[in-house]
């Protein structure tokens, strides 16, 4: 028989966020190469909290992933198991960069990227010698296996598929380069193509968080990338995240666009450079803030849409700063609008920043990690009281996400790229953000 491996993928159960809109959802990605990398002779399971609620199921072993908003339900997910007697294990950004505090709650937990350890981890388990804590270590990106993209839930209307990791930018807020480290490490391309072949859904999302990287050949390998999926046929239509130098070369938004590109995420932060500082967002510095309007019109010229996010809660924001920002938020030429409250997130500088100033407004964890999923003021500002923070999002959410609005951005976006198709993407994503806007303001009553 069969050993049975049961994947759980939590969600946080005091606030729906993002998750709301079925297509904001976007499968576990890491819990699908986990299952890759299992040998055959285990039966998998993965079971999805963005469409299920948990309930008790037999397994002989239990693998768990977490973000920091839903690190406190997967405690309690793993508790019931280890009350069973069931070996419980934990991955993921938040265990990695809180191990002692996971280790309180399973049996054991991987820090880091689990591809060089997992087959390890597997073989101690069978024979009775599971460890406490494991940690993995940076791999060539070319050991990235296909994610078991046919385990994911069938109501995910995106499909996702991750093509490098690690980023030298080393922003503030940011855990990426604690958990991947400062170098990119890009996957073999043919790996990439022949795993876009194997995902059923039509739409995708590149979940790097720059799908061109860095260095001189950055762009060389992102049209390659591009023209593969041109060659073999690969119609998918795809979003992704970049910095702001996705416009710098004409030749990767032109592929970019002829394979399917109809959003680019793109981290604004702020409308001018003395608050990007702040936060070292030394790209957005260098290119200036007085550029993002030619970067996105050249953007659009190639029919893609350009959804731009903002964060509230610089330390140097004031109470009038923030209503510039949502000003020239509305008045932007960005298609798509995402607003977000600086988060400390645990593995961050911001973190430690805040605990190290007394400004954390929270700190019974791991309970209180449910408030840090980027919609909650968990901090001190300084320039204005937390309340006031919050006030302002709120008052930001009624200004931004108007049916008025929306529509006109909608016009704009039409009128910049002369793409219906892209239009209405940019226009369905204004109207996710407006949906998660209203959920919020119902949390909050």
């Amino acid at each position: 028989m069969k050993k049975r491996l049961l994947l759980i993928n939590p969600s946080n159960p005091c606030k729906t966020g993002l998750t709301i809109n079925k297509s904001s959802r976007f499968p576990p990605l890491g819990l699908g190469i986990i299952a890759a990398l299992t040998p055959d002779d285990w039966r998998i399971k993965i079971v999805d909290e963005n469409f299920d609620s948990f309930k008790y199921e037999e397994a002989d072993l239990v693998g768990i992933t977490a973000f920091t908003s839903s690190a406190k339900r997967a405690y309690d997910i793993a508790t019931e198991y280890r009350e069973k007697g069931i070996p419980t294990i934990i991955g993921g950004i938040h265990a990695s960069m809180l191990p002692d505090e996971a280790k309180q709650y399973v049996d054991t937990v991987v820090i880091g990227e689990a591809e060089g350890i997992w087959p390890k981890v597997i073989s101690d388990f069978e024979n009775g010698k599971l460890e406490s804590v494991y940690q993995g270590e940076l791999i060539n990106a070319d050991m990235v296996p296909k994610a078991r993209h046919e385990l994911f839930h069938p109501g995910y209307m995106f499909g996702a598929i991750q093509t490098a990791r690690g980023c030298p930018m080393d922003c503030e807020f940011c855990s990426v380069t604690q958990f991947n480290g400062h170098k990119y490490r890009q996957r073999p391309i043919n790996d990439v193509l022949d795993e876009l072949e194997s995902i059923p859904q039509k739409m995708i999302f590149f979940v790097d968080d720059n799908i061109l990287g860095y260095g001189k050949n950055a762009n060389e390998r992102a049209i390659k990338l591009f023209k593969g999926m041109i060659d073999r046929g690969i119609k998918k239509d795809w979003f992704c995240q970049a910095s702001i130098n996705f416009a710098e070369d004409e030749e990767v938004l032109e592929y970019a666009a002829k394979s399917g590109c109809k959003i680019v995420f793109i981290g604004l932060e702020a409308e001018d450079e003395k608050y990007l500082g702040t936060v070292n967002k030394k790209m957005n510095i260098k290119i200036g803030s007085g550029k993002y309007r030619d970067v996105i019109d050249r953007i659009n010229s190639y029919k893609i849409a350009v959804l731009g996010s903002f964060i509230y809660g610089l330390d140097n924001d004031t109470s009038n700063s923030l209503q510039k920002r949502i000003e020239y938020i509305i008045n932007s030429p960005v298609d798509v609008m995402q607003t977000t409250i600086l988060t400390p997130l645990p593995g961050t500088r911001l973190f430690e920043k805040f605990k190290s100033e007394d400004r954390l407004l929270y700190d019974k964890f791991p309970d209180d990690w449910v408030h840090f999923d980027m919609t909650e003021v968990t901090f001190k500002p300084l320039h204005m009281t937390h309340k006031q923070l919050s006030q302002i999002m709120s008052y930001s959410n009624r200004c931004l996400y108007t049916k008025k609005i929306i529509f006109s951005k909608f016009l704009k976006t039409l009128f910049s790229t002369k793409s219906l198709t892209t239009s209405i993407w940019a226009c369905s994503s204004n109207f996710n953000y407006r949906n998660v806007a209203l959920s919020m303001e119902k949390v909050k009553e």
